[in-house]
């Protein structure tokens, strides 16, 4: 039995996606699947871009603005250099690896306009993980800032692709400064494309379990599904509240954009759903707390999301400054839960800001589930009820689904689905029991619908909202020399949630300070283990072989 709170909201959402209304939900085939689909969503990301198109602010960084007008036309000039010097069509892709400069969003906004793939790279990835990346993805141009630039050099042999530095004073041979390019364009119009809505549209790298990261390839009614799911829950709130329409804010629609393009949460939850609430972004080169709350008082942030460990960070730093943070109605989450405390700290110390969060993946396009406000703070450590969109259900080891309030693993359908692993079709056939995926997270789901993540089947740390592959990890330490055993495991971290913590069997006097240096050669800095330790003997089996992980995480915190 459901109470009258969770018949209220499945009610509003029912009026709100009606025959007639502006969300209106029709089923239809969708590549061979019955789907939920908005009738008037843009088709694609290219007609997202060009519904938008003001003189509103779009884009800050540092002291630099654009308008999303202005956007348009850059975007237009670089999609330009892409088709005319470089050869790029629909299907191609184009990989992006640098810092969240204006360029990065710029960048996608073109190669998706053309109908060509975005590869959006880790730019946390040290040569090896890049190398890998580009030559998976077959990306014909990559857009790199000098950092990359320098972590490209050190691939041997160089992957074959076109490279466009971006904000070099200087480029290597062979090297174009997109700043060149522009500069010999001038203003030109977004060259033609026939873009539908089941081109692919973007490749996002995840971590696993095991192995390399996999490619998430999803399509333009994918992203765009994604971002009006967000927008029926905002409609179906009023619609509960009996309000027509929402009343005029006392600041613009204002977003921190602290998080990095290469996630679900940059490119979805700040970035691409800014678009038709015309939301200004303020973009960071990196977080940094005292700074994040200056912009928030400067540029009146009206939202901000970030995994627990940086709105933590947030609310400690309003606690202890004097910054003016009242503009701020929204502090959204994901990635990781957050303690509950803090969901009660972020209602306290705000003056007009609702705690919110919830759950999805890189595979659903960052929706899943959603909570905040009362709700939020009634169940903290829920992560809410299920989009509109999308299905879930949870399953025992047999398959067959469990009921209300009971564990097992969460599975879930719908038309923000990604289309599948990028050149891993075997893989895609273990995770998807005919349309539905299988997330590999423990979860319930009780009688009112809402969702409580408790596990996870697959051996994966989220270390401040970044997926580790425990499996890359061991790979890493396994080749080393000295070391005949890895197990990898999550370490309890009071900020992010998760650190990553490691176990080896190794010769004699292994210096871990030297192993830690060689790890950063061939892993990215937040993957190396926090917490190492090194046994001189073989590490604890069950009957059938596995390492005893369980029991060397319990030994290595027991130390702690």
């Amino acid at each position: 039995m459901t109470d009258s709170n969770s018949a209220a909201r499945l009610a509003a959402i029912a009026a709100v996606t009606a025959p007639g209304q502006p969300y209106e939900l029709q089923t239809m085939d969708v590549a061979g699947l019955t789907q939920r689909v908005y009738v008037n969503a843009p088709p694609t990301l290219r007609d997202l871009y060009e519904q938008n198109l003001s003189d509103n602010d779009f884009l800050v960084y540092e002291d630099e603005r654009l308008t999303y007008a202005e956007g348009y036309r850059e975007a237009a000039r670089i999609a330009h250099v892409l088709v005319h010097q470089y050869g790029i069509g629909r299907g191609d892709r184009v990989a992006i690896s640098m810092r969240n400069y204006p360029e990065w969003i710029v960048a996608f906004k073109a190669v998706t306009s053309l109908g060509a793939i975005v590869v959006a790279m880790n730019a946390l990835w040290q040569p090896d993980e890049m190398e890998y990346g580009l030559r998976d993805s077959g990306a014909k141009v990559l857009f790199a800032d000098p950092e990359r630039l320098e972590r490209l050099s050190q691939i041997s042999p160089a992957p074959d692709v076109q490279v466009i530095a971006v904000r070099a004073s200087a480029a290597p041979a062979g090297v174009a400064r997109l700043s060149d390019l522009l500069a010999a364009v001038g203003e030109v119009p977004m060259p033609a494309a026939a873009v539908v809505p089941e081109d692919m549209a973007l490749i996002l790298y995840t971590s696993g379990s095991t192995g390399h990261p996999k490619g998430v390839v999803s399509s333009h009614r994918n992203i765009v599904s994604a971002l009006l799911s967000w927008e029926v829950e905002g409609r179906a709130a009023l619609v509960m509240a009996g309000v027509d329409e929402p009343p005029t804010p006392a600041n613009p629609p204002a977003a921190l954009l602290a998080v990095p393009l290469f996630h679900v949460m940059g490119t979805h939850v700040v970035y691409l759903s800014s678009y038709r609430a015309q939301r200004k972004i303020v973009a960071m080169y990196r977080w940094d707390p005292e700074k994040a709350a200056a912009i928030v008082e400067r540029e009146k942030i009206t939202s901000f999301s970030g995994p627990a460990a940086m709105t933590g960070d947030l609310v400690r730093v309003a606690q202890r400054t004097g910054h003016d943070l009242s503009s701020l109605v929204s502090v959204g989450g994901g990635g990781a839960p957050r303690a509950p405390e803090q969901v009660r700290q972020i209602e306290a110390t705000f003056a007009n800001a609702a705690p919110g969060t919830g759950w999805g993946m890189t595979e659903t396009n960052g929706i899943g589930t959603v909570i905040g406000g009362a709700d939020y703070l009634a169940r903290p450590t829920s992560a809410g009820r299920c989009l509109a969109v999308l299905d879930l259900k949870v399953i025992d080891e047999n398959g067959d689904e469990v009921p209300a309030g009971e564990r097992g693993e969460l599975l879930v359908r719908g038309t923000s689905m990604f289309r599948g692993y990028w050149n891993r079709p075997e893989l895609n056939t273990e995770v998807f029991i005919d349309d539905w995926f299988r997330t590999g997270d423990v979860a319930t789901i009780d009688a009112d619908g809402f969702v409580a993540i408790v596990d996870r089947i697959k051996d994966l740390i989220i270390r401040g909202g970044e997926n580790i592959g425990c499996g890359q990890v061991e790979a890493a330490l396994l080749m080393h020399p000295a070391v005949h055993e890895a197990a990898v495991y999550a370490v309890p971290d009071d900020r992010l949630g998760e650190e990553v913590g490691a176990t080896v069997y190794a010769e004699p006097g292994l210096d871990l300070d030297a192993l830690r240096e060689f790890l950063n050669e061939h892993l990215a800095r937040f993957e190396v283990p926090r917490y190492l330790r090194a046994v001189t003997e073989a590490l604890p089996r069950t009957g059938s072989g596995k390492i005893l992980k369980r029991q060397l995480r319990d030994e290595a915190i027991s130390e702690l």
